[in-house]
């Protein structure tokens, strides 16, 4: 089992406070007795924001003792990202494709020229070296150039940590694959075809135990994983935690792509369509940092069963 460290102070700079940021947060403040050491980068906008969500988000962060400061990563120029980076031993980004494209790059860039130590980027996902470049989603292209910029460094350390998709995505009414309303299951590529997975809470737990390991860990892809599972094995603990049985469709390669190209802007499309060919996307949970530690992890079933039936219950 992984033991908690105590009075360490890493110097750590957590980038945005979305999801997955405020897991890593706590995940962080969670394992140091101290968390004067953390620091999270919020715009200025977010940390004024009126919403009620942001403003307990706000709180959620002053609570743990975490320091806030701001800065628009979106008109920031990269040598004022890097200006602020530069002071801080550990640098994590949480900030996702959702804040455009270029973003990862322009992070990266500052990140290395900010002569920071050690740069953890936003690659909470697929294996992206395996997809390889011209994939479906077209914005995975962006990430290979991100690691390629890392690897031909030798100043800056860093890490990759690949945890599948998130396990609340695989659910999403919007990806199309658990579909409570047609009560079916829909396969990408087939029934066999595998796909990891790790909830964001998990994620952030097991981001502050790579970041805080002893010996450090640098300069390496790390896999964590809550589970691993085919389409089929999804459908059997859909109809598991529902108690009703639960048609079964599989939507194949060729199907996939071809719908792809009727509409080739589509986000979703072109994320069915990379984990429809099944590339990258899954890996074996014995091998994966997680279950070499022992950190326990929620699994896809697990999951379903703290939130599916609530979710059937509001169609």
């Amino acid at each position: 089992m992984m033991t908690t460290i105590s009075n360490v102070k890493q110097g750590i700079l957590v980038l945005g406070a979305g999801e997955l940021g405020l897991a890593v947060l706590r995940g962080l403040a969670a394992r140091l007795t101290e968390s004067s050491g953390i620091t999270v980068l919020l715009r200025q906008a977010t940390e004024e924001c009126s919403s009620a969500d942001k403003h307990h988000d706000i709180q959620t962060i002053r609570g743990l003792g975490i320091a806030v400061e701001t800065l628009d990563i979106a008109t920031a120029t990269v040598e004022e990202i890097a200006g602020v980076l530069g002071r801080f031993d550990t640098v994590i980004s949480c900030v996702g494709f959702a804040a455009g494209r270029g973003t990862q790059l322009k992070l990266t860039e500052a990140a290395l020229s900010s002569g920071v130590k050690r740069y953890i980027p936003w690659q909470f996902g697929v294996d992206y070296d395996l997809i390889g470049r011209g994939s479906p989603q077209d914005l995975f292209d962006e990430q290979l150039d991100v690691r390629d910029l890392l690897r031909a460094q030798a100043r800056t350390e860093w890490v990759i940590i690949s945890t599948g998709m998130f396990t609340s995505f695989l659910f999403d009414p919007a990806f199309g694959v658990v579909d409570l309303t047609a009560g079916q299951v829909n396969a990408l590529g087939s029934f066999d075809t595998q796909v990891t997975v790790t909830t964001p809470e998990d994620i952030g737990t097991l981001t502050a135990a790579i970041v805080l390991h002893t010996p450090r860990l640098v300069n390496q892809i790390v896999y964590t994983a809550g589970d691993t599972l085919t389409y089929g094995a999804l459908a059997d603990l859909v109809e598991r935690v529902l108690e009703r049985k639960i048609q079964r469709r599989e939507l194949g390669i060729p199907q996939v792509l071809a719908e792809l190209e009727q509409r080739p802007d589509d986000r979703l499309r072109k994320y069915r369509a990379v984990f429809a060919l099944g590339q990258g996307v899954a890996w074996d949970v014995a091998a994966t940092f997680n279950a070499v530690h022992g950190i326990p992890m929620t699994s896809a079933e697990q999951w379903a069963r703290a939130n599916l039936r609530s979710r059937e219950g509001m169609l």
